[in-house]
């Protein structure tokens, strides 16, 4: 089946639904509980969309108790939402943050970081790439050198 087949009627829902957030009074709008609303990453970049013949992706990204993603960065724009546990995100020189279950965020882009989970249970996120065909939706990197 064709993606477009797929997606065309979530698209239309989604852009209902804006619509009903938008005029409150509307019934739609009480089924809906906000999660994110940016046009920056976690880091304060401006979203920048790839160009190209766009690709969305969505994952859940399941880490155990223990383990880290590595040191890895993002060339397209990515919305995570924590389903289950707490995660540990070290940006190198911009910092740490911690996030936990029900949290959102938009990832940074175009730098260098490493999740870790410190917890004892397994994180789970659901991961959006909204990337392009043709673009990876994530690269390894080295960490960075400490200053």
């Amino acid at each position: 089946m064709q993606l477009y087949k797929i997606f065309l009627p979530t698209i239309g829902f989604l852009l209902f639904a804006g619509a009903a957030i938008a005029d409150e009074s509307s019934q739609y709008a009480k089924l809906l509980t906000p999660i994110l609303e940016s046009g920056q990453t976690i880091l304060g970049q401006p979203i920048a969309y790839p160009t190209g013949t766009p690709k969305v992706t969505a994952a859940v990204v399941v880490l155990p108790p223990g383990k880290e993603t590595g040191w890895h960065s993002h060339a397209v724009p990515i919305f995570a939402y924590v389903l289950d546990g707490e995660i540990s995100v070290d940006y190198g020189d911009k910092g740490i943050k911690v996030y936990k279950a029900g949290d959102g965020l938009l990832d940074a882009m175009n730098w260098p970081h490493n999740g870790a989970n410190k917890g004892t249970a397994p994180v789970r996120l659901l991961v959006v790439y909204m990337g392009a065909e043709g673009k990876s939706n994530a690269e390894a990197m080295a960490a960075p050198k400490p200053q």
